[in-house]
């Protein structure tokens, strides 16, 4: 048995980019990597001011943080990775969080080709071309971790528009994350959590009979919060996790429809 460790997913010394993360899980995701020690890069698409706020906050925990913003849609992955790079100094942790947000504001009233058409663009075109222009950089580097999102119900089906959406762009990132940590082994981790109910901001909104599914799917009858998802991730990316990769993970009360 191990000794005690009051260091439990340290992150001390490391530096984090998390992308889309001015708001919800990606904001909970920079706060709980810098609680853990480790400076943070928080990107976000257009809130800046908002990204701004969390980089106070992640600063009053005695870290370093930036913000950076850049729309995926303008700009390769491969050169905000290397920008980032020559800005930040190496990388050490990678999450990709940024998504195209189709449940609330203008998103919302997109036809079905338009939003596919963005969903594939941000979550999975920009998901590949950063993980894959980091993940070089980080095996060169000889150390690193990417942390991908997914979604639980991508692989097992649920009805609606959005579903058919989602499970397609989320199902494409959870098996690219697959097979990239085959590809970086074993050099560098790869792995992916796929949420469930997460209480962000569609979830505050949601009407009655949302709420009252979200219960009935979920054995732990709760919403998940974002920080549910960011404790998860600090250990993912922490060396406590070193013999974990090409794994996605479940993060979803226990639902299993």
């Amino acid at each position: 048995m191990s000794p005690a460790n009051d260091n439990f997913a340290s992150l001390e010394g490391k530096t984090a980019v998390v992308t889309g993360a001015s708001s919800g899980i990606g904001r909970a995701i920079a706060l709980e990597f810098a609680q853990g020690g480790a400076n943070v890069v928080i990107h976000c698409a257009k809130s800046s001011e908002a990204a701004t706020a969390v980089a106070a906050e992640a600063t009053q925990l005695g870290v370093k943080a930036t913000t950076v913003q850049a729309d995926f849609g303008q700009v390769s992955g491969e050169d905000f990775v290397a920008n980032i790079w020559k800005s930040s100094g190496p990388i050490d942790i990678w999450v990709n969080n940024a998504g195209v947000d189709l449940l609330t504001g203008s998103g919302a009233e997109l036809s079905f080709s338009k939003k596919l058409e963005r969903l594939l663009e941000i979550d999975v075109t920009a998901t590949v071309q950063l993980s894959r222009a980091i993940g070089h950089k980080m095996k060169e580097l000889g150390k690193g971790v990417i942390l991908n999102i997914g979604w639980d119900q991508a692989d097992r089906g649920m009805e609606g528009e959005s579903a058919e959406l989602f499970s397609t762009a989320k199902n494409a990132i959870m098996g690219f994350t697959r097979s990239l940590a085959v590809s970086l082994a074993p050099i560098v981790r790869v792995n992916c959590i796929a949420p469930g109910w997460i209480q962000t901001a569609w979830g505050d909104q949601a009407n009655r009979d949302w709420q009252e599914r979200v219960m009935q799917e979920t054995p732990l009858r709760r919403w998940g919060q974002p920080e549910d998802i960011a404790n998860l991730a600090r250990f993912l990316v922490s060396s406590e996790a070193a013999y974990l990769t090409g794994q996605v993970i479940n993060a979803n009360g226990g639902a299993i429809r």
